[in-house]
């Protein structure tokens, strides 16, 4: 029997999703959106077994009468909305799974969490989600650890403009993790440190990278790995040149204060276009003790857009989805547990690995 799902948000990656679930037959998917062009394209498309249903999603009591009856609530909407579609999953006794890379935000998720009889699976997808599983699963492989470094970057596979980027997702969510403040666990302490600082570069198959402070990536690591690991951060790819120019951005034209990123979000949309030729790299490398001496371990892996179910999905749109669609397979086949906070590093990588979704990322 088909397991009723409810997709709120129909957008770039709400699309790779319906891609993703609709053609496995085991989803009877049901879709909402405020924007009726979006659902217009949803019922186009043809994708099997999904109906649509236009709605404020910014209404509690709305949302809630929509999501019950359903056993699984996915949101793919912009961060703002988190609380009120988590609160309204916890009404209605339905797993809850999202996007976000906000920190705020995750933090209302793991205060409903508390005492559910349902499961919350914040921070699915790439990075936050996929990252942590990767650098868990290899941090478990020593003794004691000294250094955990994540890197992730979703680029334009042909860059042609003086930032070298195209907008391959959110624009809401890299203004966010552009301004907000990051976590990292830096000599021991857990700690805040700033957004587009401590900035390094590296080679990667020949090709030049630049890496920075960003907000949002680690999810929950930082708590799973406080007390165990010296140094632990995350950190944002991308070409050599884009931090200088977002920095100028960001804090030299004052666009990162709240209340000023409108107008950087129509900066960038109107001048940087989007692209599905694209790239993801994730890259993890660990140093720590085993077998008594200091030894290093790294994982990297390069993700390209794919044709999938005769569609042309870009790799961040592919990774994002095939994110959260595995974890919703580990949740509804219970791999994973059925109430509370379901952090992504809870996740075994060979079990997502071997999903039918996460075998994305294996490819």
């Amino acid at each position: 029997m088909a397991t009723k799902l409810i997709l709120l948000g129909a957008g770039k990656i709400g699309d790779a999703i319906l891609n993703l679930l609709s053609h496995t037959g085991d989803y009877e998917i049901t879709v909402a959106d405020r924007d009726p062009e979006r659902l217009k394209y949803v019922e186009q498309a043809g994708f099997p077994h999904t109906r649509v249903v236009h709605a404020d999603l910014g209404d509690k009591a709305v949302v809630t009468e929509l999501i019950r009856g359903h056993k699984v609530t996915l949101s793919a909407c912009p961060y703002f909305l988190t609380p009120i579609i988590a609160g309204a999953a916890r009404e209605a006794n339905s797993h809850y799974f999202d996007l976000t890379e906000d920190v705020e935000s995750t933090r209302v998720v793991k205060q409903l969490a508390e005492g559910a009889d349902c499961a919350f699976v914040p921070q699915c997808g790439l990075a936050p989600g996929f990252i942590s599983i990767v650098a868990n699963d290899v941090a478990k492989k020593f003794e004691t650890l000294r250094d955990v470094s994540m890197r992730v970057g979703a680029l334009p596979t042909f860059p042609n403009n003086a930032l070298k980027y195209n907008l391959t997702w959110s624009t809401d969510g890299l203004i966010n993790e552009y301004c907000n403040p990051c976590e990292a666990i830096v000599d021991g302490q857990l700690r805040e440190t700033a957004a587009l600082e401590e900035i390094e570069h590296f080679s990667l198959d020949g090709i030049d990278y630049e890496a920075f402070n960003t907000s949002g990536g680690l999810g929950t690591l930082c708590e799973s790995l406080e007390g165990k690991v010296q140094n632990l951060n995350y950190k944002t790819v991308r070409y050599p040149g884009h931090r200088d120019i977002v920095k100028m951005l960001i804090r030299d034209l004052e666009l990162g204060k709240l209340e000023r990123r409108p107008i950087l979000k129509d900066v960038l949309e109107t001048s940087i276009p989007m692209t599905k030729q694209d790239v993801v790299l994730v890259f993890v490398s660990v140093v720590g003790m085993r077998a008594g001496r200091l030894e290093q371990e790294s994982y990297a892996k390069k993700i390209y857009a794919q044709n999938v179910n005769g569609q042309l999905l870009s790799a961040i749109q592919l990774t994002t989805a095939s994110g959260i669609c595995a974890m919703v397979d580990l949740v509804v086949t219970g791999k994973l547990p059925q109430h509370g906070l379901v952090r992504q590093e809870q996740t075994n990588l060979s079990d997502f690995l071997a999903n039918r979704f996460g075998k994305y990322y294996a490819v």
